[in-house]
Formats: C-alpha cells, sequence, structure tokens
C-alpha cells in the first residue's frame, strides 16, 4: 500500500539513503534538513528514478520552523503515514571542553527537543485516522554512555525514554512506535563531530555499518514493525554486558580509553 513518509535530517547519510530506499518500494517521501541544495538533489534523483518527492528546508532547533514544516507537509500529503526522526548531530568533546550554546543546547535542541515537538505536530493526524508510525532514529549510546558522548548520550537517553513512553500512549490508537539503535555507520557524522584524541580512537572500518544498510532496516520497519532494532546485531551482547556488570565495563574503558586520552 503506498505510504506518505516524512523523514528529517535528509540531506545526507542515513536519513537519504531512507528517502531513496522508500521511494523506490513506490512510498511518496517529504524530506527537510538545512541544506536546501542537498534536498534539491535528492528529490530530482528521486524523480528521475520514476519516484515521488518534495522538501522543505528548515532548521527543527528553530520552534517556528516546525510549524512551516507541517503547514508544507500539508499542501503536498492528505495524512502523514510515518515519520522517521533522524536529524541529530554530535560533539564528542570533554564535558568541561563543549561550549554551552552550539555544542551542548544544540544537541539537546535537535535530537530531542525537535524529535518531540515534530511528533507533537504530526501525531492529531494520525490518532484521528487511528494509524500511522513514528520510527525514531537513536544510537548504541542511547544505551551506553561513553566519555566524550555525555550530552549526545543523554539526548539519545531521553529520546529513548520518549519512545518508551510515547509507543505506549499511542498504541490504543493503532499507532506503531519504533527505535533504531546503530553503531557506527560510515556517514558524514564523524566530520562535524569535533573528535580529537590523542590515540587516534575511532570505531574500525570493518565496524561501521553503511548507511544503506540502515536505511534498508528502516524501511523494512514500516513493513514489518518492531519495538526496537539494535545494528549490528551482535551489539546486543555489549548493550547487555553494560547493564549487568556496569563496573566492569567501567573499568575497561578507563584502562583502554580515558587514561591513554587524558594523561
Amino acid at each position: 500500500m503506498k505510504k506518505n513518509i516524512v523523514i528529517t535530517g535528509a540531506s545526507s547519510g542515513i536519513g537519504a539513503a531512507t528517502a531513496r530506499i522508500a521511494a523506490q518500494k513506490g512510498y511518496s517521501v517529504f524530506v527537510t534538513a538545512r541544506r536546501v541544495d542537498r534536498l534539491e538533489q535528492l528529490c530530482s534523483e528521486i524523480h528521475s528514478n520514476g519516484g515521488i518527492a518534495f522538501y522543505f528546508a528548515a532548521d527543527l532547533t528553530e520552534p517556528e520552523k516546525i510549524g512551516e514544516l507541517i503547514q508544507a507537509v500539508q499542501e503536498r500529503f492528505e495524512k502523514v503515514d510515518v515519520l522517521i526522526n533522524n536529524a541529530g548531530l554530535g560533539r564528542l568533546k570533554w564535558l568541561d571542553q563543549l561550549d554551552p550554546s552550539e555544542d551542548i543546547a544544540k544537541q539537546i535542541e535537535l535530537n530531542l527537543i525537535a524529535a518531540i515537538q515534530l511528533t507533537r505536530a504530526i501525531l492529531p493526524g494520525m490518532i484521528q485516522n487511528r494509524e500511522g508510525q513514528i520510527i525514531n532514529i537513536n544510537s548504541l549510546a542511547g544505551f551506553i554512555a561513553t566519555p566524550t558522548y555525555s550530552v549526545y548520550a543523554a539526548s539519545k537517553f531521553g529520546l529513548r525514554g520518549f519512545s518508551e513512553a510515547l509507543r505506549r500512549e499511542v498504541m490504543h490508537y493503532g499507532i506503531k512506535v519504533s527505535s533504531v539503535y546503530p553503531g557506527g555507520v560510515d556517514t558524514e557524522f564523524a566530520e562535524h563531530a569535533g573528535i580529537e584524541r590523542k590515540t587516534g580512537i575511532r570505531t574500525p572500518n570493518w565496524m561501521r555499518l553503511s548507511a544503506n544498510h540502515v536505511a534498508q532496516v528502516i524501511v523494512n520497519l514500516i513493513q514489518h514493525p518492531k519495538k526496537q532494532v539494535i545494528l549490528p546485531g551482535y551489539m546486543t551482547y555489549l548493550v547487555w554486558m553494560n547493564q549487568v556488570f556496569p563496573g566492569l565495563v567501567d573499568r575497561l574503558i578507563q584502562i583502554g580509553f580515558v587514561n591513554r586520552e587524558r594523561k
């Protein structure tokens, strides 16, 4: 069945890949991000391949842009079947090095508050139709908080709590809420994260997921909803270890990372 999908953070990476795959499946997509040139290029590509795509450039950390986005969506779609909250950013430094406004507030505003506000704006239509789906793109940082990820993890832990509560709020109306928790993904994320590490420790290339792989999982969730998906699957064991043996994980991170970085 043809569905109308709204995707945030779609100028590159997971969002753009999700838009392409969803359009290939016959869904109509409405994409948003800050970079209008990227959105134009993406929609042009989808159109040239026979798909349906619209865009609206917006910085979702600006509250008034949420209303403008909703208005633009309503001009194109009679209803929204799926909202994919993918927009996010990371500033991965020690807390004492983060700028209060650009690094701390912006992460919380985009990663958490924007997702909440946009969901709240779209939800009444889904409630009225008694169907719909919210897919929140989270991170393994929503389960495991590591050094230099303090604020990023706070936003993602918050998004996990929001998703869980929302799922229980709206299931009465036939609305599904899903969360995706990827590990490292080969996107532009690291380029803008301000990572400065003496040891040069990064997620190894062999462990990084492709944006297309994550996007395919997201589109599959539209067809076969689940409460959550952790990617790659073996990271489920790391999540379990962090919950069951937090002291051991503390010690391993202290020895393997913090002591070497902060000496």
